[in-house]
């Protein structure tokens, strides 16, 4: 495990107290909160001056996860993840639990098992769903690395976690389907 101890101590504080993060994920760097909390999630929208009709990423650390936040899953869906070999994010009907303003108007949520250690030992110790957001203001390009990120993001979160800022690797977003009877639909490549 690396050396982010501190940093995961910090950013469960904030979390708990409905703060928001700044974070690095299995893809790019995102804003994240706790995908529970509305008020968390009207920080992140107010942020990122962001439509609130759009719904948001939520990551969660095991399939068990995705059971315990969303209504009779396909568990098939799990079978084809494990054959994926980029970050793949999946549109699941009939959440569960989550905040009102992380789902789509469908009642949908879009959900990734993430599998970045430092994300799943983060979900893992705050035990709920976090959400994840491109780490940028609505609009504007998705930062490929920290650097890239601009200054009111970063001055407009509660806690910026400082484990691989210095990565210089261009980060992608993820993969993102929608499960439709047992049939993928790719809706981001």
């Amino acid at each position: 495990m690396g050396d982010f101890t501190n940093d995961i101590e910090q950013c469960l504080a904030v979390l708990q107290n409905g703060g928001i993060i700044l974070y690095p994920t299995d893809t790019i760097w995102g804003i994240g909160c706790d995908a529970t909390n509305v008020e968390a999630v009207e920080k992140i929208i107010t942020l990122k001056h962001r439509p609130e009709s759009k719904s948001f990423v939520v990551l969660v650390s095991s399939e068990r996860e995705v059971l315990q936040y969303v209504a009779a899953p396909d568990l098939a869906v799990f079978d084809y993840l494990l054959q994926t070999t980029k970050p793949t994010t999946v549109i699941y009907d009939n959440a569960l639990g989550l905040a009102d303003n992380v789902l789509a108007d469908d009642g949908s949520v879009a959900m990734r098992i993430c599998n970045d250690e430092f994300c799943r030992h983060l979900i893992k110790r705050f035990r709920k769903p976090i959400v994840s957001t491109s780490a940028n203001i609505s609009g504007a390009p998705s930062p490929e690395i920290f650097a890239d990120i601009a200054g009111e993001i970063k001055a407009g979160t509660d806690y910026v976690v400082k484990w691989r800022q210095d990565e210089t690797d261009a980060a992608r977003p993820s993969s993102i389907i929608a499960w439709k009877r047992g049939e993928v639909v790719v809706l981001r490549p």
